[in-house]
């Protein structure tokens, strides 16, 4: 029952549950990055291994009264650093070792969002959740609480819009998962900021978290990497744009609304304090980079745990290769029944001794059923592709 380390106003117990809530999250943020060729138990060793050195060393350093951005004067209010910027760029090594779907960049595999509707009901429970988020993160039910649930609101939605306004800039259409996507990166950006920032200054952060977290987007077909989701582009993106931001608006006036002292940013003509935000940003994404490459380049060596799912499980489908089961049952009786010729083929072509039974004059013989093979040559095809 001893106060917390990071606030005396609420008890050490509570405050351990709270972060162990960033904590659990932040690695399965990254995994949105290896959809639909990362394999499931290399995901949870990772993440159990990822937590312990990355991320609650990076975590230390922002919000332990020891750690060296701490000291330094670093802003972090809700886990722009710890949480974001560890997640976004861990994305971009996962990414980069596992290699491309197959037929990445190929016009015959655009890639589009599963289901519109789950979305946007996805959104809705992320944007809800973040008031707790960064409104809890003030540790107490203050006024500098209110201000970070204000912030948190505003600048999800000038984002949200911001992100829909680039998107018919381009394209003359009005996305309802940019919309979505938009948000997101609004969440992302304010989140380092929320308990130092007025409600104008979040305005700001909005509009900058859009615009940016959408071109961001697009680095990917620059560089020629296949984040699934574009994990490194809202969240690492968006928490670095956040750190800056943070030093920038960090409004002394803000904090002082739970007897906080700080010297603010740059509104308050404290000019070094962009200088930390930028140390603090530059060693979090070196640090995360670095070490999650060492991880996963040392656990694709170990067997078991090799990294990529093989290619033919790959085209069969994670849901059927990994898991055992489909989240739409429509999908299976799609692909099984209405198209057997094409599934049959599959499974000829990787897999011949599982195949059809050939008759003498060259036709398949009807008794072959494509599910029972299919299933059965998945079992058997552990190989996996090669990683970059």
């Amino acid at each position: 029952m001893e106060p917390s380390v990071g606030s005396s106003r609420i008890p050490a117990l509570l405050y351990a549950v709270y972060q162990l809530m960033f904590a659990t999250i932040t690695p399965i943020l990254a995994l949105g990055a290896t959809a639909e060729r990362g394999r499931v138990l290399p995901a949870l060793v990772f993440a159990a291994v990822w937590i312990t050195i990355v991320y609650c060393p990076v975590a230390c350093w922002y919000w332990n009264p020891a750690g060296w951005i701490y000291v330094m004067g670093g802003l972090d209010f809700a886990g722009g650093g710890p949480v974001h910027m560890t997640s976004g760029t861990a994305a971009l090594a996962w990414s980069i070792m596992l290699g491309k779907r197959r037929g990445w960049g190929t016009e015959e595999l655009r890639y589009r969002p599963n289901n519109v509707t789950n979305v946007v009901i996805g959104t809705v429970f992320l944007w809800f959740g973040w008031l707790g988020f960064n409104g809890g993160s003030a540790l107490s039910a203050d006024l500098r609480a209110i201000q970070a649930c204000m912030v948190t609101n505003m600048s999800a939605s000038v984002a949200a819009l911001t992100w829909c306004a680039v998107d018919w800039w381009f394209e003359r259409k009005f996305s309802v998962v940019g919309f979505c996507s938009g948000a997101i990166s609004g969440l992302i950006g304010i989140t380092p900021a929320a308990g130092f920032v007025g409600t104008p200054a979040s305005v700001a952060i909005g509009v900058l978290s859009g615009v940016g977290c959408n071109f961001a987007t697009k680095l990917k077909y620059v560089f020629k990497y296949d984040d699934t989701i574009d994990i490194f582009a809202t969240h690492a993106i968006g928490g670095f744009i956040g750190a800056i931001c943070t030093g920038l608006f960090a409004d002394a006036r803000v904090v002082t609304f739970d007897g906080t002292v700080i010297a603010g940013g740059w509104i308050n003509h404290h000019w070094k304090q962009i200088g930390y935000q930028l140390a603090g940003a530059v060693a979090t994404i070196g640090y995360t980079f670095g070490v999650t490459m060492i991880i996963l380049f040392v656990m694709n060596k170990i067997p078991g745990l090799h990294l990529r799912v093989s290619t033919f499980e790959e085209i069969v489908g994670l849901d059927e290769s990994q898991h055992g089961e489909f989240a739409f049952d429509f999908t299976h009786l799609q692909r099984d029944i209405e198209r057997p010729d094409e599934h049959q083929k599959l499974v000829d072509e990787f897999h011949p001794d599982k195949g059809s039974a050939h008759t003498g004059s060259g036709e398949s013989s009807p008794s072959v059923k494509p599910a029972g093979p299919v299933r059965a040559a998945v079992e058997e095809s552990k190989t996996p592709v090669k990683t970059e």
